[in-house]
């Protein structure tokens, strides 16, 4: 299995990550997803129990141009938002349920829902909940390029209302759902993806999904089909939202730095 630095990628097409999904519902033990793009890979060089993690999901898919391309276009792309309606779809025809988990906004979360159920009539949602508000306060100067990893820049521990939490535990556990969409943002899920599938054991399948619900809840758009098919969508990214510069400068510039730095030690 191919590491683009330091985190195993699953280089699978869309059909053989369906596969393996659907024998992930049918096992005995739970599944976590993972969707790594190369923002969360510059936060693992900087973020030793993040790296441990991804380097423990189940599927990692690769869900950005920048790994494909370093990889010489051998680790094949599959980007969450489709992964997502694609568990969907074959949830719908196994007869399996879903839970959506996140966002931090209602609207939002009940948009993606019935965007879904539109879709997919026949899927059964059984829950949904905005998530815990965990508070991740990490300074800029804990990515630079000279920091020096540590064990965790981010400890989810501390960052969570333990009360609040318990109460998002407890619903989904009641729920009993076989998929799990985590939407927290990167770092946030897969860290609490990590921590606390333990303790729902009902769910075959918890999947760290960014923004995919916000996609597809209609709430911010996709990049255009060309933009997404050249590997540009950043730059359609930076046109709508200037303020992501920081993030899309971290996918770019300091993740092909990290790389070429791991080619020349």
């Amino acid at each position: 299995m191919p590491k683009i630095l330091g985190v195993k990628i699953d280089s699978v097409t869309k059909t053989e990550a369906r596969q393996l999904a659907e024998s992930f519902l049918f096992g005995n033990l739970p599944k976590k997803i993972f969707t790594p793009n190369p923002e969360m890979l510059v936060f693992a060089q900087k973020d030793v129990e993040f790296k441990n993690i991804l380097n423990s999901g189940d599927l990692n898919l690769c869900d950005g141009f920048g790994i494909q391309l370093v990889s010489g276009f051998k680790i094949k792309r599959l980007t969450g938002v489709d992964f997502v309606l694609e568990l969907c779809g074959l949830a719908e025809v196994l007869g399996k349920s879903v839970f959506l988990l996140g966002t931090g906004d209602r609207a939002v979360l009940n948009l993606a829902e019935i965007n879904l159920q539109t879709k997919f009539p026949s899927l059964k949602i059984v829950g949904s909940n905005v998530g815990p508000k965990i508070d991740l306060r990490m300074k800029n100067k804990d990515l630079r390029l000279n920091h020096v990893s540590q064990s965790s820049i981010f400890n989810l521990q501390s960052s969570l209302n333990i009360l609040e939490n318990q109460m998002v535990i407890d619903e989904i556990d009641v729920a009993k759902p076989d998929i799990l969409f985590v939407a927290f943002g990167q770092v946030k899920q897969e860290k609490w993806i990590n921590e606390f599938l333990p303790k729902l054991p009902s769910v075959k399948i918890a999947m760290g999904v960014g923004g995919s619900l916000d996609y597809i809840s209609g709430h911010v758009s996709r990049a255009p089909l060309f933009f997404r098919q050249i590997g540009l969508e950043w730059v359609y990214r930076l046109a709508c939202e200037p303020k992501r510069f920081g993030r899309i400068f971290n996918a770019t510039v300091k993740f092909l730095y990290f790389y070429a730095r791991e080619k020349t030690d």
